[in-house]
Parts: C-alpha cells; structure tokens; sequence
C-alpha cells in the first residue's frame, strides 16, 4: 500500500516545485534550500527518483527529463546543468575550448568533454553520457564571462590564428547582432595582442548598410 505523505510535508512541497518546472529543469538540493532540512531534501529527491518523477544524473544532481516522441527520454541540455551547478556554488562560468567554438557556429566538432573556465573550485560532472569539466582560472580569464567579448576570446583561443579566416569573421557579423558585436570593443584590452583586430572586425558596422538604413526610416 503507498505511503501517505502530508501535504505540508517537505517532500509534498518539492513534489509541488518539481511539478511546477518544466521538462528538461536540473535540481540539486540547494534548489528546494528554503523548503526544509537537507536530509529530509535529499529524501525527498530519492524518493521521487524512485518513482520517475525526477532522474538521478549523478550525485546531488537530477532533471525532470524531457520527453520526445520519436527520440524517447532525452538527457538535460548542457546549459541546464551548468546553470544548476553554477547556482549551487555561486560561481561565474564561461565557456571554452571547442564549446565556446561552437557556441558560435565556428565549429560543428562535438567535444567529447564540455569545458567551462570558473572562479570556483577546479571539478568535473558527469551526467549520463555528458562530462562537463569546470577549470579554475584567473580573474582576468574571468573578467569578461557573460559576454559575448567573453566567448569569443575563448572560441578565438581554441581555433587559432590561422583557423579564423575571414568567411568566418563575416559569417559571425552576420549572425551576431550589431549592438552586441559594438560592445566587444570595451573588452580589447583583456585579449592577447594577436586577437584584438580580428576582434575589431567582428565588431565594425558596416557603414553603408547603416546609412542606407537611415535614409530608409526617414523616406
């Protein structure tokens, strides 16, 4: 017979949380914090994981999976997690390597471990098929994360030089709007030497589309 479980109970009330989120959601225990004990928390989750209501991603981590017809169970995005384990440890986080790459568009190479630089502690979590690896880093790598001078200096780091031909540059001024593009500019003086007038022509508006544009509002 099933146990009966109030509805005041801290497990009725992260059932109530779990239930309001929607499918593809990461949890720790830090994300129900307010509602109980940790230990009643921790119960609560392996209870409802038990039940598949929520899937145990690895330790203190679960999702609400997210479902789709012809694939079936389909694991958390990698953002998702991130954004759960940022969270939980007050970290700032920023994508590097071939993931900042492709964050982009300036890579279609799938990395076989997600790197994000931090200004917490150095760890990697594992979540099913996903290893997302967190390096600890200085605060200059640090000072630009949340931009988008951010992902670039770290995209642009892992191609090289020499991969950063022009078709890419422009393809990314296609794809990246124009008043975040401008904002770059405010951060040349965190990258390497080598990287600041590649960063400048990502930035530059193109004059004649701009005076065009112009032109056309005031007809």
């Amino acid at each position: 017979m099933p146990r009966s479980v109030s509805p005041d109970s801290v497990e009725s009330r992260v059932a109530q949380q779990v239930h309001r989120s929607a499918r593809g959601t990461v949890f720790t225990p830090d994300s129900f914090a307010t509602l109980g004990s940790r230990s009643a928390i921790d119960k609560a989750l392996q209870r409802m994981a038990a039940r598949g209501e929520l899937r145990r991603l690895s330790r203190g981590l679960y999702d609400k999976p997210r479902k789709d017809e012809m694939l079936g169970t389909l694991w958390p995005s990698v953002d998702a997690i991130v954004k759960a384990v940022a969270g939980k440890d007050r970290i700032r986080t920023q994508p590097a390597g071939v993931y900042a790459a492709n964050l982009l568009g300036m890579s279609e190479q799938v990395p076989a471990q997600v790197l994000l630089l931090t200004d917490g502690i150095s760890r990697t979590v594992e979540a099913g098929p996903m290893k997302i690896s967190f390096k600890r880093t200085t605060p200059r790598q640090m000072a630009a994360a949340g931009r988008l001078s951010g992902l670039l200096i770290q995209a642009f780091k892992s191609l090289g030089a020499p991969h950063i031909t022009p078709t890419r540059l422009q393809r990314l001024r296609q794809n990246l709007p124009a008043e975040e593009r401008t904002k770059v500019l405010q951060d040349l003086a965190l990258a390497p030497a080598w990287m600041r007038p590649l960063l400048r022509e990502v930035a530059r508006v193109d004059e004649t589309r701009t005076t065009s544009t112009r032109r056309g509002d005031g007809a």
